[in-house]
């Protein structure tokens, strides 16, 4: 009966991360520039593979679901901040709040299995090049991307559906700019271990699992590119690969030490600051890594720009 009398009746209060100090508006206005780079960089890798004949190839297909859940993870969270912090207001219903971990958690997830199979199909192409195109031919690739998508969802029901069972009788104060599950926990009347465990369980598999894939494939990559005669070959992949690492090492590390830490560890001001890391800092960065570091892409940029299909 808490539940429905508080929650019904009341928005949760998200208390954000800026106010109007001179530095907190520089670093809003900070986050802003990197909301509209990561938005217009997504946007434009979606619309330039789909496109680009030349980029239908697994790999490209990868790195436009990989656009297309950043665009899509940046816009579940940066708005609505930037929303309460022009209006005044901090408030966000429960639909609004449920949408938010809904989103969040299955894009987060969908993303993590994204990227292991990413580390796959570079696994074929440098360690198994003659079979790349049967081990990773059109259909197989949509059949592994809708299971991204799928798995991920699945992981955002079970989340949702865990954290509106909790009783929450106390305050309605969110120490976080977006309703994130961790943030949740403090709020809770109830005994959450039974959550806690859960939500662990479900970060072992969609961030242990992953990883374990990506380290498996990228220590057969590196023996590969080692034994490599040619030093422009060797040059190439490595750039590639490390493009790739580069995000898994920034996305991964800061996913797993938000979710995968008892709560009684979890500081707002702390979990605030790595959340960015995750949700807004590498929706930014992926398109610009892969499209500064790839030649095809650039070209294939250049080539669309001066034809008018992407200005």
């Amino acid at each position: 009966m808490m539940w429905r009398n508080q929650t019904f009746s009341s928005d949760f209060i998200l208390l954000g991360t800026f106010n109007y100090s001179p530095t907190h508006i520089f670093l809003f206005s900070l986050v802003m520039g990197i909301f509209s780079v990561a938005f217009l960089g997504n946007t434009v890798m979606v619309l330039l593979i789909y496109l680009d004949t030349h980029l239908h190839i697994s790999m490209y297909f990868f790195l436009s679901q990989l656009s297309l859940m950043d665009l899509m993870l940046i816009c579940t969270t940066v708005p609505k901040m930037a929303f309460n912090y022009f209006s005044g207001s901090k408030s966000i219903s429960l639909a609004g709040c449920g949408a938010q971990i809904f989103f969040s958690v299955s894009l987060l997830g969908a993303e993590c299995f994204l990227l292991a199979l990413m580390a796959y199909d570079r696994y074929v192409a440098i360690c198994h090049p003659l079979r790349y195109t049967i081990f990773m031919n059109q259909k197989l690739c949509a059949l592994m991307t809708v299971a991204s998508w799928i798995l991920g969802s699945l992981d955002g029901i079970i989340v949702l559906v865990a954290a509106l069972s909790l009783s929450y009788c106390s305050s309605l104060e969110i120490h976080h700019f977006f309703c994130d599950v961790a943030a949740l926990f403090p709020l809770s009347c109830t005994d959450t271990s039974a959550f806690e465990r859960l939500l662990f369980i479900c970060c072992v598999v969609m961030l242990i699992l992953p990883v374990s894939v990506i380290i498996i494939s990228y220590s057969h990559v590196l023996c590969a590119v080692i034994c490599m005669s040619s030093s422009e070959s060797r040059h190439k992949a490595f750039t590639t690969c490390s493009s790739h690492l580069s995000v898994v090492g920034l996305y991964y590390g800061a996913a797993m030490f938000m979710y995968m830490r008892p709560a009684s560890n979890h500081r707002p001001d702390q979990d605030k600051i790595v959340s960015v890391f995750y949700t807004i800092l590498t929706p930014m960065l992926n398109p610009l890594i892969y499209s500064l570091r790839n030649k095809e892409v650039s070209r294939g940029l250049r080539k669309l720009l001066r034809k008018g299909k992407l200005v």
